[in-house]
């Protein structure tokens, strides 16, 4: 058995088939790039429906190659937060609302959750433009009245695929709207977003499996009895992908962005552990959640870095920064180039580089970057081992690590004295998706190879 594993990000799209033990198999890859609408006002926008012709991409290439044979399942990790209103149709009206955006606000006047702290632990969020209890009033706004549902990106791209395509409880949870113990939509949020039932996806239950439309299984037939298994948040993927499924130990991801979480196991209906303040909460699955914060700056800081400041490059990079100190040294920084990612309310462009002098270089700003990503991720590991009874240790994670073993030092400098790990294989996010739907959370830890920093 073969398992098709997608991941739906915000920069690319990609398909891999991996074995039954969720290996990569040599090979069987494809990517596609898909162009993210940013502008000076908070934008960060994709078009579903180019979003969706680069997934069809995808599963030709694969298919072409002779990759699809054999394929039993298909895993997919998706980004969270993701929105799109949809009209009578059920076609897009506007573009995709991304993790990215910061445009989203309460208008005037309109009051917040009546007990936030109660709002934050049954849904694990906050009422903040990141979420849809804030979102889906702001979108239909400018929808202009038109707008009778609202989905993710990931469920409005597999609703055109599949025969149905309901949310699952993991993207679910990124929307701010479900409540995690009971894994219903939560009264109160629904009614701050303006919205009920009717007009938000209907919900998995545990074990769901899809199967392609006819016009597409006949398009690809390798694919026409494989089951499909409801989207996996990226981030709950990743930690999966990373072996990080115990609380004593977390994963540091860098992608496009950067996040730093747990997952636990829990019983499902039954109560779930006090989550502190400036943390958010989702779900994995029916029985596992996962814990964290998360930034809007990452491997998007060296795409930055690399395209306005004419960076050296490959070798040459590496060695230029080998000269650079691991800890301490200038410029300082202030890393939210995007703003802040909830709780935070800081807006895109409040990027700041101080302690610039004539004898600095482009190398040493690139480098004041990744130390500063690395000195705030360190902040929340230790917020994360306050709700833990053991130290926690970490695995870096994620395709801007396997990039940079610079980062991965410095990384590993902040974090210090914790035991931190490094994982080799740069689609965390598929093979997390990919144990997800096998039912094989548990096995992560035993299945996933990573090393020490410093072997």
């Amino acid at each position: 058995m073969s398992i098709l594993a997608l991941d739906l990000g915000t920069s690319s799209v990609r398909g891999l088939v991996l074995d039954e033990h969720a290996r990569p198999l040599p090979g069987a890859l494809a990517r596609r790039r898909v162009s993210l609408a940013v502008g000076a006002d908070g934008a960060g926008t994709l078009d579903a429906d180019v979003y969706l012709a680069r997934l069809a991409q995808c599963l030709d290439a694969l298919a072409d190659g002779g990759h699809l044979d054999d394929i039993d399942l298909v895993a997919t990790s998706a980004q969270w937060h993701s929105v799109v209103a949809l009209g009578a149709a059920g076609t897009p009206i506007g573009p995709v609302l991304t993790w990215m955006d910061t445009r989203p606000e309460p208008a005037g006047g309109q009051r917040g959750p009546a007990d936030p702290d109660a709002f934050h632990q049954r849904t694990g969020t906050w009422w903040h433009r990141c979420y849809w209890s804030v979102r889906l009033p702001w979108l239909r706004r400018r929808a202009g009245g038109h707008a009778t549902g609202f989905v993710g990106l990931a469920e409005y791209a597999l609703s055109v695929l599949l025969d149905a395509a309901p949310m699952s409880v993991s993207q679910a949870s990124g929307t701010g709207l479900l409540d995690l113990a009971t894994m219903g939509w939560d009264p109160e949020a629904c009614a701050l977003a303006g919205t009920g039932p009717a007009e938000l996806p209907e919900l998995a239950p545990a074990g769901w499996h899809g199967r392609l439309r006819p016009e597409y299984a006949r398009r690809w037939p390798a694919l026409a009895g494989a089951r499909w298994t409801a989207p996996v948040g990226d981030g709950a993927a990743s930690n999966v992908g990373s072996g990080c499924v115990l609380p004593e130990r977390a994963a540091v991801t860098v992608g496009t962005s950067a996040a730093v979480r747990v997952v636990r196991p829990v019983v499902p209906g039954g109560p779930l552990p006090r989550l502190a303040p400036r943390l958010w909460r989702y779900r994995v699955d029916h029985r596992h959640i996962v814990t964290g914060a998360a930034y809007s700056s990452g491997g998007n800081l060296f795409a930055w870095a690399n395209r306005e400041l004419r960076l050296p490059g490959g070798e040459e990079l590496d060695a230029a920064l080998a000269r650079v100190p691991i800890a301490g040294g200038a410029p300082a920084v202030n890393v939210c180039f995007g703003g802040d990612r909830p709780p935070g309310l800081t807006p895109a462009g409040s990027g700041v580089l101080r302690g610039l002098g004539f004898g600095t270089t482009s190398v040493d700003i690139l480098a004041g970057l990744m130390r500063g990503l690395s000195e705030l991720v360190a902040v929340d590991v230790t917020a994360l081992e306050s709700e833990s009874d053991s130290p926690i240790e970490v695995v870096l994670g994620g395709g801007a690590m396997v990039a940079s073993a610079w980062w991965r030092r410095a990384f590993a400098a902040a974090l210090a004295p914790r035991t931190v790990w490094h994982q080799r294989n740069p689609e965390v996010g598929a093979t997390g998706a990919a144990l997800v739907a096998l039912d094989r959370i548990g096995d992560a830890v035993r299945l996933v190879d990573v090393d020490r920093t410093d072997h």
